[in-house]
């Protein structure tokens, strides 16, 4: 079976960790009578350097025309990179806002594994760390007040700032098809979270998400108000398993989720359309400032890549093989700068290792 990977490697660290990526893709497609193929397209600063925007429509059409995309980083540094001399539409990050918008890609996945190799990193108390979690965050992302119509201006002498929130019912059902479809391939739960009572928005969202519920009778179904979640998150993330939201709440839990992990460098995301059709992408950012020196943690990169695997591509088997290797490769005592114990004594039962030699391990234990 043969697949088509857009890649953009991007900016800062991006070609790094993609290139470690595509090597651990490649170990399991020789393994398993796969054939992926690469095309490379410019997002980001390296766009902007080589045609003056950060994603042309060139670069566009050849995305909608692979069977998914795979994304290292992009942007610089803020503080002292040309590119944020541009205006905002030119800057870097918009290219990422205009992918998503072209491609439709109205569903987030953000996991949240707590490896037990890396649990004293969690910043949970101890009791808590040690029974672990396995969550995934979906979230709306092309809808609600972060799209809703805004406005600034003067009443009655003052400043007035309004945004406005709004979800139809199909934005909704989409989402949480989505969010059962992923439970379904998971623990078969599904949280959805909202603030039913107080918003009207939520009250609907509420409403149709049980609808879909009665679609998939194996998945169990709670609702949560979102202040509730936020404590829960903290006090017992082992309850969660698909956490359903939307867009604002979604952003918010989502990075509270990730900093309990203890290192954002071990995230993995990715964002779907209404089809099989992906873009997955590591959480953080582009890190300039290791750039080229060879020592970014691929993980997230590798583990995006293993999200393609199992909800573009329906690879179940091949994915579950590249998140074994992670595994193993955590047990087996093998670490990047990022994920380093600081204690002396632990860091003497770990080998620090690069981005490449972290990819190649990785292959090594390809099963």
């Amino acid at each position: 079976m043969s697949y088509k990977i857009v890649c953009i490697p991007g900016d800062g660290i991006g070609p790094e960790v993609v290139n470690e990526a595509k090597k651990v893709l490649d170990c399991v497609a020789k393994a398993g009578n796969l054939e992926f193929q690469y095309e490379d397209i410019l997002m980001g600063g390296c766009s902007i350097d080589a045609c003056g925007e950060p994603l042309t429509d060139e670069a566009i059409a050849t995305a909608k025309a692979a069977d998914a995309v795979l994304m290292g980083s992009i942007g610089g540094n803020t503080a002292t990179s040309p590119w944020y001399k541009l205006p905002p539409e030119k800057r870097p990050e918009a290219g990422l806002l205009k992918l998503r918008k072209s491609l439709n890609l109205f569903a987030n996945l953000r996991p949240a594994v707590l490896y037990d190799e890396l649990a004293a990193a969690c910043p949970l108390k101890e009791e808590i760390s040690a029974a672990g979690f396995d969550m995934m965050i979906m979230r709306e992302l092309t809808g609600g007040l972060y799209f809703g119509e805004r406005s600034t201006k003067e009443v009655d002498g003052q400043l007035v700032a309004v945004d406005m929130l709004t979800y139809s019912e199909e934005e909704i059902r989409r989402i949480a098809i989505k969010g059962f479809e992923i439970a379904m391939k998971r623990g078969k739960k599904v949280t959805s979270v909202d603030k039913a009572n107080v918003l009207d928005s939520s009250r609907l969202w509420r409403k149709v998400v049980e609808e879909v519920a009665k679609d998939y009778p194996e998945v169990t179904l709670e609702h949560m108000l979102v202040d509730n979640c936020a404590m829960q998150l903290v006090k017992d993330p082992k309850q969660f398993d698909v956490i359903l939201t939307e867009n604002m709440f979604g952003d918010i839990l989502s990075d509270e989720a990730s900093m309990v992990t203890g290192s954002i460098g071990m995230l993995a995301s990715a964002s779907l359309n209404d089809t099989k059709f992906g873009l997955y992408e590591p959480s953080g950012g582009s890190a300039p400032d290791i750039a080229g020196k060879g020592i970014a943690n691929p993980i997230a990169t590798i583990l995006s890549a293993s999200m393609m695997l199992r909800y573009s591509f329906d690879l179940d088997e091949a994915a579950d093989a590249i998140d074994a290797a992670v595994k193993q490769v955590l047990k087996d005592g093998y670490r990047t700068i990022d994920i380093m114990p600081q204690d002396e004594e632990s860091k003497s039962k770990v080998t620090l290792v690069g981005t490449s030699r972290m990819g190649d391990l990785i292959c090594e234990r390809i099963k």
